[in-house]
């Protein structure tokens, strides 16, 4: 039960920390790649990365704190090394919950950079 824990809070992990790329990311590697008119273009299409982008800050409390459980659930000593209930299963459910947080941290540093590092820096740097 508890790599069942594990395995569906690794994935709301990734699931949030893939929207903070989505809010904030993406468009702002859109208008440096493309301009102004392409992130125009991006927003027409999918007019929901606005809503997103207003509530960035709470998508990255949540996502934050998903990720922090994650890895506590993960990373925490056990006490019982026999997983009996998942026999094989078990080992590879662990490798898939450890994979799932680390691509999650990944997306989650993307996102957080280019939301709230990227444009101070560029200011800094005299960009």
């Amino acid at each position: 039960m508890r790599d069942l824990k594990k395995d569906i809070v690794s994935l709301l992990a990734l699931f949030t920390s893939t929207g903070t790329l989505l809010c904030c990311a993406l468009p702002v590697a859109v208008a440096t790649i493309a301009g102004g008119t392409a992130v125009v273009s991006l927003i027409s299409t999918f007019p929901f990365l606005i809503t997103l982008s207003h509530y960035k800050l709470y998508i990255f409390l949540i996502a934050g704190v998903l990720l922090a459980i994650s890895g506590f659930l993960i990373h925490k000593p056990k006490k019982d090394k026999s997983c009996p209930a998942y026999g094989d299963g078990c080992e590879v459910a662990s490798r898939f919950s450890k994979f799932t947080f680390w691509i999650s941290c990944i997306i989650f540093s993307v996102g957080l950079f280019f939301a709230y590092l990227a444009v101070p820096l560029m200011r800094w740097l005299g960009i």
